[in-house]
């Protein structure tokens, strides 16, 4: 497989979009995700804008809008001008006589961005696209079709979950993901912002994943400046991106925002029922459309609780961006550029420690790695306890199917954590309660997982799996 040298990780990706480009039939290839992921650049980069047709969707345009942005792709890439398409229709029937009209080669590649903001209301849009590919290019195996989109809901529900003639054609969906830790560490130095990893971890757990997010960084300037700068200057750039972010993502921008907004004030998540008594709104299909949504664009996970249902899942707040943003940025009243600068490390210390969990749960595959059980079958979920004599909690619990269980603890810290014996204690209180509450007959294993390395000691031989943060990076 060829792999783009500018394009930073994304191995995987490429891999699908070069065995779509060989493949020997048509391909519909859809490329999928959230805002600001990459998903543009990713097909540009690896093919080298090497495009026989390439057109894109343009946010909240009409449809004459759109067709005239359409007719003058079309004469860019036939060197004729056309009338302006009347219809979707003949917008698509003047695509197919390009691609019929050009000399005979390997493949024809055609990418359309955005495809979502083409379908305005009564455009006849999707219809047209169903002719054009059920009707010509799917008969065509050097035709490669290439769709992107940020809208979710429209590219889940409507393109990848249509019921009517595009069921089931596009032939291979691609979900883009946030970047993990070492990818982040990749894309940085490609800035030239050569940081320590705990640097990294941290810029990770404000900025999460995105790379758009992670380009605003300036190499001149330490982390905190560059947040205080992206978020709390006069013309912060990622304060003002909250509000749009939901809305080029979303049709029902409202109720994502409601949801999102109620689960930044739950570090544990909460349940579907939990979220419809809160919110006040009605248990129907709509709330279904939007926590799938949520989770599809990686704003959410949905876990199991230990013990629980599977009917009954939690969704917890898991966007790294948005977390900060809500905590800190929202509510903000401007009045000091230099916020992340002045905070306070209680509410640093506070927040840190939550964020560097959900980096945790979000690098799941690095720590079953690390702990040599990547080939084991396991639940990943969570538990807690309350009753009149006891309160107890585990973020992390990996339920293993060689009849082991870890019960993990992620502790976030600036230099090497030293174990001391009262917290040793707890730890061994809770996993024996643990056991008492569940009645598991598995072995229990303690896990740490820091954000540094773990001070050699007496009681280190106390905890049977030990992780640092290079674990989270390999």
């Amino acid at each position: 497989m060829k792999y783009c040298d500018s394009i930073v990780g994304r191995k995987h990706e490429q891999d699908i979009l070069q065995m779509c480009y060989d493949s020997p039939k048509a391909e519909f290839v859809a490329v999928y995700g959230r805002r600001r992921i990459g998903k543009t650049y990713l097909v540009k980069q690896y093919f080298d804008e090497q495009f026989d047709f390439y057109a894109t969707g343009v946010y909240q345009e009409s449809r004459s809008e759109q067709l005239k942005h359409w007719q003058n792709q079309l004469a860019k890439y036939s060197g004729t001008r056309h009338n302006k398409p009347k219809d979707w229709n003949e917008a698509f029937a003047l695509l197919q006589d390009l691609i019929e009209s050009l000399p005979e080669k390997d493949r024809f590649l055609i990418f359309i961005d955005e495809l979502p903001w083409f379908d305005t209301p009564k455009s006849g849009f999707l219809r047209a696209l169903d002719l054009f590919w059920n009707g010509w290019a799917s008969n065509r195996p050097k035709v490669k079709l290439i769709v992107c989109g940020s809208a979710t809901t429209w590219m889940t529900n409507k393109l990848l979950g249509d019921k009517g003639g595009l069921h089931n054609r596009v032939t291979r969906p691609l979900h883009l993901m946030p970047f993990t830790l070492l990818e982040t560490e990749q894309y940085l130095k490609s800035l030239n912002i050569d940081w320590s990893r705990h640097e990294v971890l941290d810029a990770y757990m404000i900025l999460g994943g995105t790379p758009f997010y992670l380009s605003l960084l300036r190499p001149g300037l330490s982390l905190t400046q560059n947040v205080d700068e992206l978020f709390f200057s006069g013309d912060a750039v990622l304060r003002s991106e909250y509000s749009f972010l939901f809305k080029s993502l979303f049709n029902e921008a409202t109720l994502y925002r409601r949801i999102v907004e109620l689960l930044s004030t739950s570090l544990m998540g909460l349940s579907r029922q939990d979220i419809v008594k809160t919110l006040k709104i009605a248990d129907n299909g709509n709330l279904s459309e939007a926590l799938d949504n949520l989770v599809r664009c990686d704003f959410l996970r949905r876990y199991q609780a230990f013990g629980k249902k599977c009917n009954d899942p939690i969704y917890q707040l898991t966007d790294m961006y948005t977390l900060f943003y809500l905590r800190f940025v929202k509510n903000h009243n401007g009045q000091d550029e230099y916020a992340w600068s002045n905070i306070g490390s209680g509410q640093r210390n506070a927040w840190s420690g939550y964020a560097f969990e959900q980096v945790c749960i979000l690098h799941i595959s690095k720590i079953k790695q690390a702990l040599g059980i990547s080939g084991i079958a396991s639940d990943v979920c969570s538990w807690y306890y309350r009753s009149t004599d006891h309160r107890a909690q585990i973020d992390l619990v990996i339920d293993r199917s060689d009849k082991c269980i870890d019960l993990c603890e992620m502790k976030y810290c600036d230099r090497d954590y030293e174990l001391k014996k009262d917290y040793v204690e707890y730890l061994n209180e809770r996993r024996d309660l643990f056991r008492d509450v569940t009645k598991t007959t598995k072995t229990l294993r303690l896990t740490l997982i820091t954000s540094s390395g773990i001070k050699p000691g007496k009681y280190l031989s106390s905890i049977q799996g030990r992780l640092t943060i290079d674990d989270l990076f390999k």
